[in-house]
């Protein structure tokens, strides 16, 4: 990979890492549905060009839409609002392994030893992390997010069935489908979101902003960009930064505390993740430009 290239992959890693602290400081003004609606709705808007239809395709996009889109977002975004955001960094790692599984299932894959391997390791890494006394108090978070990512591990077997569908074509697609259902659902679970909006101070608006644009539209583009240049096992385990980032991000600039427990569990989930993003083959690519 060239040094622009590998800078490029810096700055989309150091993004998404940063929304993760972005994340937890949005949901603690906006309730966490109306949040990720919000950040649909700018999505939404921001891509109505890429908004096409393509033929034969649509079931398998819709379906994308809901897993990867609302649901996701919903569960992950939940769990950020109860659970810490260094925590959360590591635990939605668990839908690379997750989406192994599921092809193994559903796309009849063969999966040697070594990716078995970091799928346990993963799966223990997430373990010793819930066990650990700050953690243990918060565990329907981590419950949250570990669901939240294996919404998004079936939504990438769906993509790897996809065909002709372009990443922001995809983007469109899932804020279209997901802004909607997200606003109707937090008008009837939360409550103020007038009153929320009307209040929210500049910089809560700037979150949702920097979700939308930042850690999406860019961080989206730029990771196509990258996998049409490069093999996906170069590119794979270069994601790894993100959750790095995110945790440094979390103990730097929201004060967030780190035991020896999360920082051996996180070291374990990661080492895992890379053992089976590693491994991946070509498919994999549909998954990356999804994250």
């Amino acid at each position: 990979m060239s040094p622009q290239h590998l800078l490029f992959m810096l700055a989309i890693t150091l993004v998404w890492g940063m929304n993760f602290v972005i994340a937890k400081i949005g949901v603690g003004v906006f309730p966490p549905l109306m949040f990720t609606a919000l950040r649909f709705v700018l999505v939404a808007a921001l891509l109505v060009p890429f908004l096409r239809i393509t033929k034969g395709q649509m079931g398998r996009v819709l379906a994308v839409a809901v897993t990867a889109g609302s649901l996701h977002f919903a569960l992950m975004f939940t769990g950020v609002s109860i659970t810490d955001a260094s925590v959360a960094a590591l635990v939605v790692q668990l839908n690379v392994p997750f989406a192994t599984f599921l092809s193994i299932l559903f796309l009849g894959e063969i999966v040697g030893w070594k990716r078995w391997t970091g799928i346990g390791l993963a799966f223990a890494g997430i373990a010793i992390i819930s066990f650990d006394p700050r953690v243990f108090s918060h565990l329907d978070g981590v419950l949250l997010l570990v669901m939240g990512a294996f919404s998004m591990a079936v939504a990438m077997i769906i993509m790897r069935q996809m065909k002709d569908v372009g990443s922001m074509q995809l983007q469109a697609w899932i804020a279209w489908t997901s802004a909607p259902v997200l606003l109707l659902l937090s008008f009837v679970v939360e409550a103020d979101q007038v009153a929320v909006a009307m209040n929210a101070p500049l910089w809560a608006w700037g979150a949702i902003a920097y979700s939308a644009i930042a850690a999406s539209i860019f961080g989206h583009a730029g990771m196509y960009y990258l996998v049409q240049r490069y093999e996906v096992s170069l590119v794979g385990p270069l994601t790894l930064m993100a959750p790095v980032f995110g945790v440094f991000f979390a103990v730097t600039l929201l004060g967030e505390g780190l035991t020896s427990r999360i920082i051996m569990g996180g070291i374990v989930t990661l080492a895992g993740v890379a053992f089976v993003a590693s491994r991946q083959a070509s498919a994999v690519g549909e998954e990356i430009e999804q994250i």
